[in-house]
């Protein structure tokens, strides 16, 4: 248990801070983007050399539908064009990639690709990427209530067992621990609808750097930083225990 907490096994990433990044730099959002892809391949690398083995990405909210649509556009185009490109290293890699978020309303070619980079994936078993996409967690609290519903009307379980445990076995992330730490750039300090339920007892980071800035030192050295924190879990620390 020491080795759990002084190490992050899942860290979760809210990557905040490109159009920003752009602005700061007389360049039009879209730029900013395409250099976030670039924190996004570093981020994969580096999570893989610290031993990592589950990363998070927030990559697309179900609220960001309501950004300009050339923006809209140019973060579609950077999907297709990562998994596109990067897929083929990572399934060589050992790396699983899964997706987290409702996919009955994105475009077939979008829905599609998605499909295909779990499917070509999902024996590896080195390290897992998560990739949020279309992503909000109240609407995947809601989703897997209306499934434990449905189970109920059938008839297939019982109001009795319906627990926390139940509840996050319909989860988009079922199967996966929650995070230990998450961290988020560009300074905001908030979770902006992301991973609420299995934020419970996570551990916080909030950057002060745009997301493209986010490099390998900077990733290194929160973990380092996280490694430092006495977990409780609603108990006592060691030192108070002692």
């Amino acid at each position: 248990m020491e080795d759990q907490v002084r190490h992050p096994k899942h860290v979760a990433i809210i990557m905040d801070g490109n159009g920003r990044w752009a602005k700061a730099r007389g360049l039009p959002r879209t730029m900013g983007h395409r250099r976030g892809v670039e924190a996004v391949r570093q981020a994969v690398r580096t999570a893989r050399e610290l031993g990592i083995e589950y990363l998070t990405l927030f990559a697309f909210s179900s609220e960001n539908w309501k950004r300009p649509q050339e923006e809209v556009g140019e973060i579609l185009r950077l999907l297709k064009f990562f998994i596109r490109r990067d897929l083929a290293e990572l399934h060589r890699e050992g790396v699983r990639v899964r997706v987290i978020g409702e996919r009955n309303s994105l475009p077939a070619d979008i829905r599609h690709l998605l499909e295909e980079a779990e499917e070509l994936t999902v024996d590896n078993d080195r390290n897992t990427l998560l990739v949020a996409f279309n992503y909000g967690a109240r609407d995947e609290i809601a989703r897997a209530m209306r499934r434990i519903a449905e189970k109920l009307v059938a008839g297939e379980t019982t109001v009795d067992a319906v627990t926390p445990e139940l509840l996050d076995a319909h989860l988009d992330t079922a199967g996966i621990p929650d995070p230990d730490l998450i961290i988020r750039t560009s300074g905001e300090l908030r979770l902006s609808n992301f991973l609420l339920w299995q934020a419970a007892y996570s551990e916080f980071a909030f950057l002060p750097c745009y997301w493209p800035d986010f490099d390998e030192a900077i990733f290194a050295e929160t973990v380092r930083e996280y490694s430092l924190r006495d977990r409780r879990f609603g108990g006592l620390s060691h030192e108070i225990a002692s």
